[in-house]
């Protein structure tokens, strides 16, 4: 069946203005340049299942990438309709092998992030993560004292989330139990691919409780735009390798947020921004990475994540990005009450 797919507008500012960072025959050359890249960092005999997230990805590749011109977003124009969207993650399968090896190699870096949230938030509490896939962040958060449940449209992964002890619901979070009210709600990782953040993220702010902290974590659409041109430059071989490291080359998301164009979504949709966080990709390499190349990975995201976070996410050099904001006034769900109370 052929993908349907429609024109895009900036989902933060509405502008229809926008230039081409990406035509489609670029799209395709980084994504032979990617394919270049980690075959010779990969074993010869690599199981297909584990490319996922490296090299092969849920979306097709993007027929074209642009920026808005008004604030900075970057996004693909023509882009997929959100019902092809939503049903392509739902029934995405993965074997029980492959889900416990993407358990494991993300613990490390889920650790860091429940961390974090414990001191942004000051303390533990209850909370909701959208997109929870193979729990480790669950069980990262179960660690600092939090009460995390989960919410995925892939059922295969709640099963499997589910298996390891950890409350997950199958869906969206506007399906989500409406009178349920949590501390903190965490969109890592996927905010960039939903067919419609700002409903994701009105509906998170429903469910937060006064105060509530509000966790995004994306890919940085400002270092894609930033360093896609040297491609075609003496600096190419440097700049092919940090985006393939972290996962931009080929772009393989839909929304490229970048802090600012973040930030002034989320502060329409009843948030205040308490913290930006520069980052990279959290490592990929697993047993069917070649030795040198899991220890270059290493090296490249520890020297690197440093530079991120000193940058504080507002440089183009972070490739990824941690947003937290807190829940001021009323609730979208409250304020409509209210206004609709007689006199």
């Amino acid at each position: 069946m052929s993908t349907a797919y429609e024109l895009a507008r900036c989902i933060v500012c509405g502008s229809a203005d926008a230039r081409e960072l990406a035509s489609a025959e670029e799209v395709r050359r980084e994504i032979e340049e990617l394919w270049a890249y980690h075959d010779s960092r990969l074993e010869p005999d690599t199981p297909p299942a584990h490319l996922l997230d490296r090299v092969a990805f849920s979306q097709r590749p993007p027929l074209r990438v642009v920026r808005c011109i008004s604030c900075g977003l970057v996004y693909r124009n023509p882009v997929e309709r959100a019902r092809e969207l939503e049903a392509l993650y739902a029934h995405d399968t993965l074997t029980r092998e492959v889900m416990q090896s993407l358990h494991a190699s993300q613990r490390e870096a889920c650790r860091a992030q429940a961390m974090r949230l414990t001191r942004i938030a000051r303390g533990s509490g209850s909370g909701l993560e959208v997109g929870s896939y193979v729990g480790a962040f669950l069980a990262s958060a179960r660690e600092q004292g939090w009460s995390f449940a989960g919410i995925d449209v892939n059922r295969c992964t709640n099963e499997f989330s589910r298996s390891l002890g950890f409350e997950v619901h199958d869906g969206t979070i506007e399906t989500f139990d409406a009178d349920r009210r949590v501390d903190a709600v965490a969109i890592w990782n996927c905010i960039d691919q939903l067919a419609d953040p700002t409903s994701a993220l009105r509906a998170a702010r429903a469910r937060l409780k006064p105060g509530g902290l509000l966790a995004l974590r994306a890919p940085n659409g400002a270092c894609y735009a930033a360093v896609r041109p040297l491609l075609d430059t003496p600096a190419a071989r440097m700049a092919r390798a940090w985006l393939a490291q972290n996962n931009l080359l080929g772009f393989p998301y839909r929304i490229g947020f970048t802090p600012r164009s973040a930030a002034r979504l989320v502060e329409r949709l009843g948030f205040e921004v308490v913290r930006v966080v520069g980052d990279v990709l959290v490592p990929v390499a697993d047993q069917w990475t070649r030795r040198w190349a899991a220890l270059e990975e290493r090296v490249v995201k520890t020297v690197g994540g440093r530079l991120a976070r000193w940058s504080r996410g507002d440089r183009p050099i972070a490739p990824w990005f941690e947003l937290y904001a807190r829940a001021v006034g009323s609730s979208p769900s409250e304020a409509v009450t209210r206004s609709v109370q007689p006199a």
